[in-house]
């Protein structure tokens, strides 16, 4: 195994331990651990992961920065698009949020296609286009039939509109 696989190997291994901190609550650890997962061999993935823990520590700016390093590493990558839209909504900055989950629902690279539709349908119905945002959840529902909050958020407005 060469330096480069070596140094791969190790920041997989930071990361998997910052990942079951993060899950546990232990936030502090979990930056720490990520952190050196990212030094040792940076990724898009490590990037966006020590981001959605800077959000969980209330830390928006930091989160919306690791975003924007993991899309300069993979940017086909789709989750820090809709994580840069998800902090966004959460400061209230709701039109900058749409340009970021539509580039979410386009990258080539995505596997969880519904949380951009879902946040989209949330920024349309608090603007009171229910149309609007019945049709994301509809969309997010395609992409995941059992999305729970999707389903819900679908039928309190179906039922607000009959």
């Amino acid at each position: 195994m060469d330096e480069s696989e070596e140094a791969r190997r190790l920041a997989r291994e930071y990361f998997e331990r910052a990942y079951k901190k993060q899950m546990n609550g232990e936030l502090e650890e979990a930056v720490t651990l990520y952190q050196r997962s990212i030094e040792l061999y940076p990724t898009a993935e490590a990037h966006t992961f020590l981001g959605w823990t800077y959000s969980f520590m209330g830390r928006l700016d930091e989160a919306i920065e690791e975003c924007h390093k993991a899309i300069a590493i993979d940017p086909e990558f789709g989750n820090p698009y809709n994580d840069i839209g998800a902090y966004l909504i959460q400061k209230g900055q709701l039109e900058e949020a749409i340009p970021w989950l539509q580039r979410a629902m386009k990258a080539k690279r995505y596997e969880a296609r519904a949380y951009p539709h879902m946040n989209l349908g949330r920024i349309w119905e608090y603007k009171g286009k229910l149309i609007d945002a019945m049709r994301e959840y509809r969309r997010a529902l395609a992409e995941a039939p059992d999305y729970t909050e999707a389903y819900k958020a679908l039928k309190r407005l179906e039922s607000r509109l009959n």
